[in-house]
């Protein structure tokens, strides 16, 4: 079969590899959609596992399934989760499901970015979620996305008339936006440097867009609160310069939500009198659990949050190195989904 094997994100090179064998207890799905992430474009993050097939929101048919399954049936449209935790360790029983030390050890087999992949026996029990066939396998893609930020601010305990900073424009950052109004947020301010983003925020639900590159953010929101700063600020730019920024707007009391990581050698220097004073609360959110998984597919089964307008390109699977150079250069895009035709 053909799969995208990542050497660094120039650098992808379409190889035959074998299609993988499963276990009684497994099954092998056909991929027919995979989005493009955007810790898939940080090579400092994926380099150390090259040569690598990434590729961590997939959907597809599944084609076999093992002698012992019995829940799962060829012919079936499903997403699967890339990770899934024990259920059983000390971080599960606290619903740290994400801190679990199987989490990241369970994997797709190669990954989403391939004509097929093996689905091992605890993602298949786990978080391997069944599709309806109206619903397209592209939309399908946003699953893990969509339960990404609706992890992020469920842990925030946002509330009916909040108000809420979203500083970066890409496709998570406007998911924050269009998930926020089922929380109740009152307005919506969005940082971002791309004016094509701000204009699909602004569309899609937010109620301030600012580019950053002209008008001082920190000035316009302040203004905009009678000085007493937003409530929470999801930062989704992988930048210190967007931890500062929204460290600026936050009312005392207010929470930051670190949604984005940044390379290892980069600090934010907090001054720990300020938090103490301030009581401002930074509530990190790394990716997703099988809880967030089947809400988000509910949301987007039932047509509450637009997904479709979040994909702007579609790529078939030989001529991924051009998604990804699109989605590293481009600044009218926001999410990228290979296809496998």
């Amino acid at each position: 079969m053909k799969a995208a094997v990542y050497y660094d994100k120039r650098d992808i090179r379409i190889e035959k590899i074998p299609v993988p064998k499963i276990g009684s207890d497994e099954v092998l799905v056909e991929m027919k959609a995979c989005g493009i992430c955007g810790s898939d474009l940080m090579d400092w993050y994926q380099k150390r596992k090259a040569p690598v097939v990434l590729g961590h929101e997939p959907a597809g048919i599944i084609v076999e399934a093992g002698k012992d399954v019995e829940e799962f049936h060829v012919g079936e449209h499903v997403f699967v989760h890339h990770h899934v935790a024990c259920l059983k360790c000390h971080y599960c029983t606290h619903q740290d499901y994400t801190l679990c030390e199987q989490f990241t050890k369970t994997n797709i087999e190669p990954g989403g970015f391939a004509e097929y992949f093996k689905v091992p026996s605890s993602n298949l029990k786990l978080d391997t979620l069944k599709i309806p066939k109206n619903l397209s396998f592209d939309e399908a893609t946003l699953i893990e996305p969509v339960a990404c930020c609706l992890r992020a601010l469920s842990k925030c305990n946002i509330r009916t008339g909040d108000t809420l900073a979203v500083i970066g424009a890409g496709s998570a950052g406007i998911i924050h936006v269009m998930l926020s109004k089922f929380f109740g947020v009152s307005m919506i301010f969005v940082a971002d440097l791309v004016d094509y983003r701000l204009r699909v925020a602004k569309k899609l639900g937010a109620d301030v867009v600012v580019n950053v590159g002209e008008e001082d953010f920190a000035e316009i929101v302040m203004a905009s609160t009678n000085r007493l700063g937003v409530d929470f600020a999801v930062v989704t730019a992988p930048s210190i310069e967007a931890y500062s920024e929204a460290m600026k707007i936050l009312r005392r009391g207010g929470t930051l939500c670190v949604f984005a990581a940044t390379r290892p050698d980069e600090s934010l220097k907090i001054s720990p009198k300020r938090l103490f004073f301030s009581e401002i609360k930074l509530i990190p959110s790394y990716s997703t659990s099988h809880i967030e998984t089947r809400k988000a597919l509910q949301l987007i089964v039932n047509k509450k949050i637009d997904v479709e307008a979040l994909i702007t390109h579609r790529f078939p699977l030989n001529q991924i190195s051009e998604a990804f150079r699109l989605a590293t250069e481009s600044k009218r895009c926001l999410k990228i989904v290979i296809l496998n035709q």
